[in-house]
């Protein structure tokens, strides 16, 4: 008989440092029979749904949650999904699969994906079932995500381009497993380490190096599934925030501990030797009078759209306004603006307050006299199926009612909903090419450059004030191993931790990927 499979998806980034609560409005709902319309989207969840038609197994729709990154989430939301989700529970189901972010908390829980998991091993017959799924590599991942489920897959790329794609590794893990009746397991190991989002991009050292060991470990040690390397979200105070590492093995899961030992060595050496090049205000300043053949990315990290920031700072917009750049453009959400243009029409002028109405530590809003270009729904489809907008939302975006105005030579694109840089169809859809200006204010820190790093002469990071800065030493953690924390030059350096002695795994024993056996 075919697997009776149940699917479930729930996926929210927290950045526990926004003031502004994320609730259930905020999230995206789909039950049973829409459930099911997911399945061949450029997402996770579409890619684990098209593996299972295809293997005929019965598929139990469930539901799916999914929000952009933002502040702490409400209760109600954790509740609503499990109510969900318990009352589509049948006890003869053969397997589950999530769809997990893995760095959400809520009011009452700092591990929201290892209380869901934890309550359903305890649904009637789910508690020998094999539980399989993905989650983000931003993940802050839990001794109980290990406790409470067989095997949960790691996306491997920032900018993410392969979440489908590690789905479906993970449903046809599953289906391995269901074929041979026999269950890998989850080794895991956190280091202590929190970096932020400008040092988890993957074509760059630290994950660079860590990425090409893992590979190299898995090649040669046949029983290992996956090595997971997770860098963590930095703005979810955790207990578990941070760098951990997971083998997936059906084989010795001493020597899989050994390995990734050796994983947060290397990560440790490479604490200590990797920065951020960013700019002050100032020098991005005279970098813009600058000539450049083609376009420029000022990038903003502090307000990172995908990192759960407002996306509403005008500091770069400001510095464009200094600059009196021309063919330039930025986006900035304030739907408040777009309401302001309600009676303007195309061609006409209006004095306008745009942006810095959302968070206390970036500049208020700018006053500018602007003239209306064009008004949206704000609807686009997206160019890139392997973008990380698509592993979120699938094939389209809703900006809401947007606006597009002008003030001298800047295009600003006003939108009523966050939308991540991740697509450039959110600029050509409004009538823009993106690759014809000189300069574009980029509100990300990594995942962006999978749609523009084709178009760009050059990028300019500028540290700016704002909620989500590389700057860790700037946030009040409560809860998170602060000693491993990433800090700037000139801070005070980190302190060296080391959660487990090598004694006791005998690394020494059998030397594994040492010297001129680990790749450059």
């Amino acid at each position: 008989m075919n697997p009776k499979v149940l699917f479930a998806g729930l996926f929210h980034e927290t950045n526990t440092f926004l003031d502004r609560p994320t609730t259930l409005a905020d999230f995206s709902v789909t039950r049973d029979a829409e459930f099911l319309a997911h399945k061949g989207e450029s997402s996770p969840l579409g890619g684990a749904l098209e593996f299972a038609a295809k293997r005929r197994w019965e598929i139990v729709p469930s539901i799916d949650y999914r929000a952009l990154p933002g502040g702490t989430v409400a209760d109600e939301v954790v509740e609503a999904f499990w109510d969900d989700l318990r009352s589509r529970w049948q006890s003869d189901i053969d397997a589950i699969f999530f769809v997990l972010h893995g760095a959400m908390v809520s009011d009452s829980h700092r591990d929201v994906e290892g209380e869901i998991l934890r309550r359903t091993r305890n649904l009637r017959g789910a508690l020998g079932l094999p539980l399989f799924g993905v989650y983000d590599l931003h993940g802050n991942f839990t001794d109980a995500m290990v406790s409470h489920s067989t095997a949960l897959f790691a996306y491997r790329k920032n900018p993410t381009t392969d979440a489908r794609e590690t789905a479906i590794r993970a449903t046809r893990s599953l289906d391995k497993a269901l074929n041979s009746g026999r269950l890998p397991r989850t080794v895991h190991f956190h280091t202590g380490l929190i970096w932020p989002p400008g040092l988890t991009g993957t074509s760059e050292d630290p994950m660079l190096k860590l990425g090409a060991n893992a590979r190299q470990m898995e090649a040669s040690t046949p029983a290992l599934q996956a090595i997971n390397i997770a860098p963590g979200f930095a703005f979810a105070d955790t207990p578990h925030t941070g760098l951990s590492f997971q083998a997936i093995t059906g084989g010795d899961h001493l020597r899989a501990t050994k390995l990734l030992r050796v994983l947060e060595k290397i990560a440790r050496e490479l604490h200590t030797e990797c920065d951020l090049d960013e700019l002050s205000p100032e020098d991005a300043l005279d970098a813009i009078a600058d000539p450049c053949d083609g376009l420029t990315v000022l990038l903003e990290p502090s307000d990172n759209i995908g990192a759960g920031a407002p996306g509403d700072a005008t500091d770069c917009l400001s510095l464009l306004i200094q600059a009196q750049a021309e063919e330039a453009a930025v986006a900035i959400n304030d739907p408040i603006a777009v309401a302001g243009l309600e009676k303007i029409k195309p061609g006409e002028s209006v004095t306008l307050e745009i942006g810095g109405r959302n968070c206390d530590s970036v500049s208020g809003p700018l006053s500018l006299k602007v003239e209306l270009v064009s008004k949206s729904d704000g609807r686009f489809e997206l160019e890139d199926d392997k973008s990380h907008l698509a592993s979120m939302f699938g094939d389209t975006f809703d900006m809401g009612p947007s606006a597009v105005v002008k003030t001298g030579g800047i295009l600003i694109l006003l939108t009523s909903h966050r939308t991540p840089p991740f697509d450039l169809a959110q600029w050509r859809s409004q009538g823009i090419d993106p690759a014809k200006l000189k300069f574009i204010v980029v509100k990300a820190s990594v995942a962006h450059r999978r749609a523009y790093a084709p178009i760009t002469a050059r990028t300019l990071v500028v540290d700016t004030p704002g909620p989500t800065s590389n700057d860790l030493s700037g946030y009040e953690y409560q809860f998170a191993p602060t000693a491993g924390l990433f800090l700037r030059p000139g801070n005070a350096a980190p302190t060296e931790t080391d959660p487990s002695s090598d004694a006791e795994l005998d690394l020494d024993e059998e030397p594994l990927y040492e010297g001129d056996d680990l790749p450059s």
